[in-house]
């Protein structure tokens, strides 16, 4: 079973939903085979590499009142608390698009489960030490501490690699219908939007890999 986890760096909701992913697909265990595969999306992609504050930005691009967007931090926060990812204190919001190369770059390697392990580093990086994804510092730090090449790292960093295979993804994404995140494809053809229960990720995944076996 292939499964396409489509989001940004920057979005709460991906690290919620891509938590409970994980704990679906550890309590499958061995009676589902499947590939996990990530795939790139901007929320910001306008977002200059220095960040703006985040109440300030939230505010200005959904309205929303800075009471509100505490709110909403709480709401993540329980949330996450019940999937085991911890949300710390984040004011400032940045551009992702090196994340994303690098990301790209960590498919390709021989590194096992090195795409996996950059993608949950960086998540943790933005929205529980509220590190800026956009300093070649911390993204070599992170590819480092992951097992990846540090130094094929910064020759990325220093560099357009791979950066229209990413815009090519983002676009093949968007035209496909994906306009919010996270999104998760299974065998290219079935669609679960949002950050989902466990529950219901376990009962989905369930009933389509069942169906992708009786094909």
């Amino acid at each position: 079973m292939r499964i396409d986890f489509i989001s940004d760096i920057a979005c709460p909701w991906c690290a919620v939903g891509l938590a409970a992913l994980e704990k679906a697909l550890l309590q499958l265990g061995d009676t589902v085979s499947y590939e996990l595969h990530f795939q790139p999306f901007e929320l910001n992609p306008d977002m200059p590499r220095e960040g703006k504050n985040l109440v300030e930005y939230l505010s200005k691009k959904y309205g929303m009142t800075a009471e509100r967007i505490l709110a909403n931090h709480e709401q993540l926060r329980l949330r996450g608390e019940a999937v085991g990812f911890v949300f710390g204190h984040r004011e400032h919001i940045w551009n992702t698009f090196d994340a994303h190369r690098l990301l790209y770059w960590a498919a390709l390697s021989d590194v096992k489960d090195s795409q996996l392990k950059l993608k949950l580093a960086l998540l943790r990086a933005y929205h529980s030490d509220a590190k800026n994804p956009s300093d070649p510092l911390i993204l070599l730090s992170l590819v480092e501490a992951v097992g990846l090449d540090k130094t094929q790292a910064q020759r990325i960093l220093q560099s357009d690699a791979y950066a229209k295979e990413v815009r090519n993804l983002e676009n093949e994404w968007r035209q496909a219908g994906i306009n919010a995140v996270p999104s998760m494809v299974i065998n290219r053809k079935h669609l679960l939007q949002g950050a989902q229960l466990i529950e219901t990720l376990l009962s989905a995944l369930q009933q389509l890999n069942a169906e992708h076996i009786e094909a």
